[in-house]
């Protein structure tokens, strides 16, 4: 009964987030046009380079939207978790994406340092329309599962950096305005690359992490095995792996070595039971070993 409700939760979340990301893309999509156009008209980086962040986010949102459209298909006998990985493939896409922004925005107001052109202060109205564009969309994708979901988290940082970009644009307008001071375009492109680098980084990192079998963060191996062994019968555990199918999907196997007279199908239930309950892992493969015939363990690198 429990399983059902998380899979009906679980699906509800993935509408959900399918519905955000689409409008989200469209949102975006439209106003990334106007910005080039804008940015090319005033002659300004800061606008220019957010619409360049604004291609990003297109392109991050549309992926991330691809990828939950994978990742719906079903498991195969030669994919047997389905598709539910390439949404950290896609997460992994967007954080190196993040960062070559990033350093191109780097690359191109080092250039502008150097000879700061003469930019029209007009490039703040766009801005403004961008920021409030940007407020909308980062709302709509925190109504996601932004904290749960990488491939979320990461769409929702490129647009976080958008935002950040677009406020970037307004102080450099408003100084340009008043001082005329056109090297605040490229200050303001270096303050939102540095912060995109930062975001970037991050979900890059995250990703890597479940593509290298990394545990959850939010698990602690420790206290699992710890847990497992209060529950009576359980004499030992080891060979424990945990790690993520995808950013909602933790998964366990190992070893626990069990009393001979123990009834194991009902400790079996008790360990899941403990697991679902204590640490939200509720996709477990627990072998069972009697006390006096040991498992043969011929893996080196268990823990």
């Amino acid at each position: 009964m429990g399983h059902d409700h998380d899979h009906h939760h679980g699906h509800h979340h993935h509408t959900s987030n399918k519905r955000v990301l689409f409008w989200s893309f469209i949102m975006i999509t439209a106003f990334m046009i106007i910005e080039a156009v804008g940015g090319l008209l005033t002659n300004s980086l800061a606008l220019l380079s957010d619409a360049g962040h604004m291609l990003s986010d297109a392109a991050a949102l549309g992926l991330s939207l691809l990828a939950f459209k994978i990742g719906e298909r079903q498991a195969t006998t030669s994919k047997t978790y389905g598709y539910r990985r390439f949404e950290i493939i896609a997460a992994f896409i967007n954080g190196i994406t993040l960062v070559l922004i990033s350093l191109y925005i780097f690359y191109e107001a080092f250039h502008r340092f150097m000879d700061p052109p003469n930019v029209s202060a007009n490039m703040m109205i766009i801005a403004v329309i961008g920021f409030i564009v940007n407020i909308i969309v980062a709302w709509m994708l925190m109504r996601g599962d932004s904290e749960d979901n990488l491939n979320i988290k990461s769409a929702l940082l490129h647009v976080l950096g958008d935002l950040l970009g677009s406020v970037g644009a307004i102080v450099a307008g408003i100084l340009i305005l008043l001082f005329g001071w056109n090297i605040a375009d490229p200050i303001a492109s270096v303050i939102v690359a540095i912060l995109i680098l930062i975001s970037g980084f991050r979900v890059t990192k995250e990703s890597i992490h479940i593509l290298m079998e990394g545990k959850p963060v939010h698990i602690n191996v420790k206290e699992i095995k710890t847990a497992l062994l209060k529950l009576q019968g359980i004499k030992d555990v080891h060979d424990l792996h945990v790690w993520s199918i995808t950013s909602e999907f933790p998964a366990l196997s190992c070893h626990v070595v069990v009393d001979d007279s123990i009834h194991r199908d009902d400790l079996l239930k008790q360990a899941n039971q403990v697991l679902k309950d204590q640490f939200h892992i509720s996709h477990c493969t627990i072998q069972m070993e009697g006390l006096h015939t040991p498992f043969q363990e011929d893996c080196d690198s268990c823990p």
